[in-house]
């Protein structure tokens, strides 16, 4: 893929083992600068104070990273690199604080959430050694707030019967398409 210069900053985002950090890592693999934000290695930088994110009391924790990696993305894109957050961004958390901190900078924003069946998504992120014990209710829980986008619903993918890398060539259309802008 030739460079991507002016393409939106991409929120990749869907419940847990979707395939998010796959996709991620296969759309920048195929520009020839591009950055690949994983959320989750912000919130491993806590070293002492951590609290769970899907905790009640994560909020204000939750609100810094997610601010933080907006405008780690926001760094990127300005220099020039094609940039994708990959994590949980649902629409009633922190989709909108990152759009407007992403578009404050001057940024165009796409919103692309990827869905597959629970029973899937749930067989993915059990294999995964750093998964906790006791994470079913969570993923089934975040898998249920992106069954329903509302006015974002358009921005859903079906990844379902797709390969990571069908899924990577789905994104990249519909992206180039406009058809994710946020």
């Amino acid at each position: 893929m030739s460079a991507m210069r002016g393409w939106p900053v991409l929120i990749l985002t869907g419940a847990p083992g979707v395939g998010k950090t796959t996709v991620a890592g296969l759309l920048a693999d195929r520009a020839d600068r591009a950055v690949h934000l994983e959320s989750d290695r912000f919130f491993q930088f806590i070293r002492a104070g951590y609290i769970e994110p899907w905790k009640r009391e994560s909020r204000e924790q939750n609100r810094l990273v997610m601010r933080t990696v907006a405008e780690t993305a926001a760094a990127f894109a300005s220099a020039g690199y094609f940039t994708i957050i990959d994590g949980i961004v649902l629409p009633r958390w922190f989709f909108e604080p990152m759009r407007d901190s992403l578009r404050a900078a001057g940024l165009d924003v796409a919103y692309a959430v990827l869905r597959a069946p629970l029973e899937l998504c749930m067989a993915r992120a059990q294999e995964r050694e750093d998964q906790p014990p006791g994470s079913r209710p969570v993923i089934e829980q975040l898998w249920t707030e992106f069954a329903d986008l509302d006015s974002l619903e358009p921005h859903a993918i079906d990844v379902a019967a797709k390969t990571p890398d069908q899924v990577a060539e789905l994104v990249l259309k519909t992206l180039r398409s406009g058809a994710l802008d946020a």
